[in-house]
Order: structure tokens, then C-alpha cells, then sequence
């Protein structure tokens, strides 16, 4: 097995709407955090639905034709992949940085909407996410 040489820190910006798209974002955090390595995310725009209060990842469409983000979560759980919730939680417990755009919610309607609870999510922009980024990490686009 070659050496690692993993990022010094993560970075991700959580873009996509796609609920496939979030999850698998949640699950390059996790498991980059899992072997120490400093992670924050980054929500914005179609995403921002995914750490709202109430579950609002259930929002989300699948890129799965036909099927929900309920349905497809459900599916994985089945499955013995890790849940929406799951992977949200562990992020949390992991001390992984959230952040959501004031932009990205505002740009969805979403600006008075509550946040997930027991999940520290700073509402900022751009500017401090980019700030907050290492320039010996890496920065990765969903």
C-alpha cells in the first residue's frame, strides 16, 4: 500500500441539490475527519435544504429516477449504508466546522428558515469560508 498523504484540511462546498450528491459529500467528511484530518462544509444554494430543521434533507430530489430522498435513504439503511441522519450526526460528533451560505438560503427562499438542531452551523458567506480553508488542504466541489 502506497504512503498517504492526505490534505492538511477539507474543505467542501455542498452545492448540489441531489440528495446522492450531499450524502456522499457527508461521506468524504466523515471519513476524512475519522482519520484526523480537519473538515468544514460549505452549504449553498440547492443544498441548503439538507441541514435545515425537521429533516429537511427529505426535501431533496434523488438523482435515482422515480424515487424520493426518503425512499432512497431508506434504501441505503436497508442496505447497511449509512443515513442521511447518521452521517449528520457523526459529522457533528466528529467536530466537523458547518457553515451554510447567508447567500445560498437567501437565494432559495430559506433565510428565516430554522436550522437543523444539535448541529453548530454558522450562517456566514464566501469571504469566511475561503478564509477558513488551509492553503495546504484542499477545497472539493459537490
Amino acid at each position: 500500500m502506497p504512503d498517504s498523504n492526505p490534505p492538511k484540511k477539507l474543505s467542501i462546498v455542498v452545492a448540489s441539490g441531489a440528495f446522492e450528491k450531499v450524502h456522499y459529500a457527508l461521506v468524504m467528511a466523515t471519513g476524512a475527519a475519522a482519520i484526523g484530518t480537519p473538515v468544514t462544509l460549505f452549504f449553498t444554494m440547492g443544498a441548503c435544504p439538507a441541514i435545515m430543521e425537521d429533516d429537511g434533507w427529505r426535501t431533496l430530489p434523488s438523482e435515482k429516477a422515480d424515487t424520493s430522498a426518503t425512499a432512497r435513504d431508506d434504501d441505503f439503511a436497508a442496505r447497511g449504508v449509512a443515513t442521511m441522519n447518521e452521517l449528520i450526526d457523526s459529522a457533528a460528533e466528529l467536530g466537523i466546522t458547518f457553515m451554510v451560505c447567508e447567500m445560498g438560503l437567501r437565494a432559495e427562499g430559506l433565510e428565516d428558515q430554522p436550522l437543523r438542531k444539535g448541529v453548530d452551523i454558522t450562517r456566514t458567506g464566501v469571504v469566511t469560508f475561503i478564509n477558513d480553508a488551509s492553503a495546504d488542504g484542499s477545497i472539493i466541489y459537490v
